[in-house]
């Protein structure tokens, strides 16, 4: 075996007679080693390595396996084979093919890292419980960068047969053209590690930038970009860094309270706010939620006008029951018997400022559920409810005059003129 070179060399003089004889020769035989080195590594070490990766308890393996990190490893076979025999062409021709097998192989390995940082990453959100809360891929996306920058030079090195040195020294006058070709990747990178570190974006997140165009959950988030899935279905890519630069609303925190803000109100005609009447405070004692509001309100009353010795003669002195006071005592205690209202969290029915469209009555109340459909239900529910209580309570919603309205007072003048 240690004469094997010579004999392959003398055999190899013997074809120098037939016209590209040894040129063919060589080309047939490199080639079927080639493919036979190939055959071998895929069809059979492969097909180990998947076995192997099947039968063990872990999943990294299975990752790295359906990724195809070794997959790609296995095109190296064919360079090493053409390595080995370059010195059929000899001279000037060895070196190159040589030097062109280093670059084919420098480019395999660095497709195979980058294959290999994606399971990684795959392998990180499937194990790791922070995979939501601090997401990797941007870093492993830098890192790919950079290993992709020195299979560049490496390269070039290979090539031009200098050291990698020499040629990044040479990249010191370059340093302002490559700051200003990844100036988005350096604002990301910066971002990526900001949004990381004070925890601001995670993946699952409703977050709202109305700029962009995103009102969503995020479903992915990179070095340049983060994918944001809308209600809608359509998705919006939101580059980085312009996450740090615009401002954007995190729904995170809504989600992990276990309440979703109701805030909506209602406007009243204030010509309908009155003083309860004896007849009226009968009438409503058979509302099953005032039953116990009643009484202790109409006692309390009564003692503060008998202290104060109230005047009874006119409603306006002392303290009395109001139909609004006593509506708004009655959506508190609605909202608070409503099943699908956290009624750990706050509840209130207030008055907003009074303008020319009436008085809002807001209901102030979180629902347990979040999800935005649901939401929506409890919402209307409780806004039909309290609609449809109003007139019980001699209140009345204030909305501008309709048609209908307008014809209806047409209709009441001319019978008013005709009688």
């Amino acid at each position: 075996m240690s004469n094997w070179p010579e004999r392959m060399r003398d055999l190899w003089s013997r074809l120098e007679a037939i016209p590209y004889g040894q040129s063919t020769v060589a080309v047939i035989g490199v080639f079927f080693l080639c493919a036979l080195s190939f055959w071998v590594t895929r069809r059979v070490l492969l097909r180990v390595v998947a076995s192997v990766a099947k039968r063990t308890t872990t999943n990294w393996d299975d990752i790295l396996v359906g990724r195809g990190v070794f997959r790609q490893l296995a095109w190296i076979a064919p360079g090493l084979v053409v390595y080995y025999f370059a010195f059929l062409f000899e001279g000037d021709t060895e070196m190159l093919v040589q030097r062109l097998v280093l670059v084919y192989t420098i480019v395999i390995l660095v497709a195979a890292f980058s294959r290999f940082l994606t399971a990684v990453n795959e392998i990180y959100n499937q194990t790791s419980p922070k995979a939501r809360e601090l997401p990797i891929k941007g870093y492993l996306q830098v890192l790919q960068l950079i290993v992709v920058l020195i299979g560049i030079i490496v390269i070039f090195s290979t090539l031009l047969d200098q050291s990698p040195w020499g040629i990044l020294s040479g990249l010191g006058a370059a340093t302002a053209l490559l700051i200003l070709v990844f100036r988005d990747t350096i604002l990301s990178f910066v971002a990526s590690i900001q949004l990381a570190t004070n925890d601001m974006v995670r993946i699952g997140d409703w977050i709202s930038m109305p700029q962009y165009g995103a009102d969503g959950d995020v479903i992915d988030v990179a070095l340049h970009t983060v994918k944001v899935q809308n209600f809608d279905k359509t998705i919006s890519t939101i580059p980085t860094h312009k996450l740090m630069e615009d401002s954007f609303r995190n729904w995170r925190g809504m989600k992990e309270s276990g309440g979703r803000r109701i805030a909506r109100s209602v406007n009243l005609d204030m010509t309908s706010v009155r003083f309860l009447e004896p007849s009226d405070v009968e009438q409503l004692s058979k509302v099953a939620l005032l039953r116990d509001y009643l009484p202790s309100k109409l006692e309390e009353l009564r003692q503060w006008n008998e202290a104060q010795q109230v005047d009874p003669s006119s409603p306006v002195n002392g303290r009395r029951l109001t139909n609004l006071g006593t509506f708004r005592a009655y959506m508190i205690a609605y909202l608070r018997s409503h099943p699908r209202l956290n009624a750990n969290m706050t509840m209130l029915v207030r008055h907003l400022p009074p303008s020319s469209e009436g008085l809002p009555l807001q209901v102030y109340a979180f629902s347990r559920e979040q999800v935005w459909a649901d939401y929506e239900s409890i919402q209307a529910d409780l806004f039909d409810h309290l609609l449809a209580a109003l007139p019980v309570f001699g209140l009345r919603v204030f909305q501008r005059p309709t048609g209908l309205d307008l014809q209806a007072a047409k209709a009441e003048l001319a019978a008013s003129l005709r009688a």
